[in-house]
């Protein structure tokens, strides 16, 4: 063999181990092979089960190239039969060279002779190479069409060029099965991180869906972003991946953080809650016996009693609502710890413990100071958990993402209070989805959803104050990603 064709073989060792995409493999591999052969056709054929798919086919006189963007072409699959050459090949696991395909009543050539008829290319001679691993498994299988020699005439493949593209095929097979192990560990990474955060969700009402909607509505964003972003600043596919990676497991803190604190719909604990419907029925006894035993009137009996079920409704009121409270709803709390009773001892006690009022006058939202520390810090334990994952440099920046997300331009955020340039592009945009997502998600015991607009309102009003980036919350109002994920408040 010449200098160049060896230079070539080299070429293409180097080409097929630096490819990681199956679908450019595929192509790198017959476009090379086809130059390294000089022919002016050929195809690329995978096994699946018990028949040959079709998945990359170049003809250059014809003009036509399928399959390198993942779409196969429109052809139906070839049964393993030994009639046919290309299957034949396989089964026997070696390469056959047709001189002239007309002339060849050994094989079954209906189907090149069906697409002669149809296009009107004359297919004359054929060389099929079977692929396979190194444990001998079969993949598939490449079939060259008419040699080309100097003069651009048609000619046979030549013997030697058979036993060359034997080896190239050969080393073609490893590469494939070397991708596709990559491929499917990537999978089955992305399979566990995608049931750890539909572990996170279910593990709460308050969290329900919250991450795939987050990712769903991510990846949309990402594609408008980058085409209205220049060349050099556009998220790449390897980025992109990265980045919503980091959106599935932005909360897997959450899977430590105690239900007690996570599920917490009312103010009240539901112990305090048990506690202080005792306690008002315990007054309502006392105060009938005091009637029997004439230490109260009648009228005045009833009245306590009354103000017994004043002060549950009022409890209930409050301890059910997350919504922000109001100053005489602080006054009637401050009230109510005002009023006390006489146990059986002649003891007295308030009619509202020092830490059922504490829990009550929660100004907003259900969490006290302590428990929304709790609740905070389910960031740093995603950081922590996350630092035990060995990140491949594909995701090295997963990690840092994902436990950034409440993180402010700023500087309120936590848990490292950031601010500025300190917070990433990826960080910003995760923190966009959030807050999003938490202000119009319908799956949320402890409040309703609020309508796109008003979110984005919100979100508008949060870039002004200089939380939020303000370039990237306009382009999340523009890019309306959330369409068919948020249909009921579309």
């Amino acid at each position: 063999m010449e200098k160049q064709g060896i230079h070539k073989i080299l070429e293409i060792g180097v080409l097929l181990s630096a490819q990681r995409d199956i679908n450019r493999l595929l192509e790198q591999i017959l476009t090379c092979v086809m130059d390294l052969a000089h022919c002016d056709g050929g195809t690329l054929y995978l096994l699946d089960q018990d028949v040959l798919r079709f998945k990359i086919m170049h003809n250059n006189t014809l003009g036509k190239y399928s399959g390198g963007d993942g779409k196969s072409p429109n052809l139906p699959p070839v049964a393993l039969t030994v009639k046919n050459v290309c299957t034949l090949s396989l089964l026997k696991n070696q390469a056959i060279r047709i001189d002239d395909v007309y002339n060849c009543p050994e094989h079954d050539f209906s189907g090149p002779k069906e697409y002669d008829a149809r296009t009107g290319y004359h297919t004359k001679s054929m060389l099929v190479v079977p692929m396979r691993n190194r444990k001998g498994e079969s993949l598939g299988v490449l079939q060259l069409i008419n040699a080309l020699d100097e003069e651009g005439c048609i000619c046979p493949f030549s013997q030697e060029m058979t036993l060359v593209l034997e080896s190239v095929a050969s080393q073609a097979a490893i590469t494939i099965q070397n991708v596709r192990y990559l491929c499917d560990i990537r999978e089955l990474f992305s399979s566990f991180v995608r049931v750890m955060s539909t572990a996170i969700d279910q593990l709460t009402p308050y969290n329900a869906s919250h991450s795939r909607r987050m990712a769903l509505c991510g990846e949309r964003f990402l594609d408008y972003l980058n085409g209205h972003l220049e060349e050099k600043e556009r998220f790449s596919a390897a980025r992109k991946e990265e980045l919503l990676m980091s959106i599935w497991l932005h909360d897997i803190g959450k899977l430590i953080t105690p239900l007690s604190v996570m599920n917490k719909s009312e103010r009240l604990l539901p112990e305090q809650k048990a506690a202080f419907a005792h306690r008002m029925e315990i007054i309502r006894l006392r105060t009938q016996i005091d009637c029997l035993k004439g230490k109260l009137s009648q009228a005045q009996s009833e009245q306590l009693t009354a103000k017994t079920y004043e002060a549950e409704n009022l409890v209930k009121e409050i301890s059910n609502s997350s919504r922000p409270l109001t100053d005489s709803q602080l006054d009637a709390i401050r009230n109510l710890a005002r009023q006390t009773y006489q146990d059986k001892d002649n003891v007295s006690h308030p009619w509202l413990e020092p830490a059922e009022q504490a829990m009550l006058s929660i100004r907003k939202g259900t969490l006290s100071q302590k428990e929304r520390q709790i609740m905070n810090a389910h960031v740093t334990l995603t950081d922590s958990l996350l630092s035990q994952i060995h990140f491949t440099k594909e995701f090295s920046h997963v990690r840092q993402w994902a436990a950034s997300h409440h993180e402010l331009l700023d500087g309120s955020g936590y848990p490292q209070g950031l601010c500025g340039e300190a917070i990433p592009r990826e960080v910003r945009i995760i923190t966009i989805l959030d807050v999003f997502d938490a202000l119009v998600a319908d799956d949320r015991p402890y409040k309703p959803g609020i309508p796109i607009p008003k979110a984005l309102s919100i979100l508008a009003d949060d870039a002004a104050k200089g939380k939020l980036d303000p370039w990237l919350t306009r382009q999340f109002a523009e890019s309306r990603c959330w369409e068919k994920i948020y249909p009921v408040f579309t």
